[in-house]
């Protein structure tokens, strides 16, 4: 794994199982429903100088990259919906970046 990926995937990359299980599925939704009060426990007592540290030379801080999990989620949430409830659901573009 390159130096930069490293920094970018902390944990490794994705890699998605060839064939779902129902246990897979079930981690997974347990992770979802885990992370904001795991991730608020982590961050509670961060000063706000800790808050504005950068991950890496150049990168986010832990305030930015918290904001934007939230905000990835909320949208990752919405385009489902839409997915789900639309006739003809027409993915809508946003600026990721």
């Amino acid at each position: 794994m390159e130096e930069l990926d490293k920094l970018k995937y902390p944990i490794g990359r994705f890699e998605c199982p060839e064939n779902i299980t129902n246990e897979d599925l079930s981690k997974w939704i347990e992770v979802l429903e885990t992370l904001p009060k795991r991730l608020s426990a982590l961050v509670d007592n961060f000063s706000e100088t800790q808050l504005d540290t950068p991950y890496r030379e150049g990168g986010w801080t832990v305030r930015q990259v918290v904001h934007h999990m939230a905000d990835s989620h909320h949208h990752s949430y919405t385009r489902f919906k839409w997915a789900l409830t639309e006739n003809r659901p027409l993915i809508k573009v946003y600026q990721e970046k």
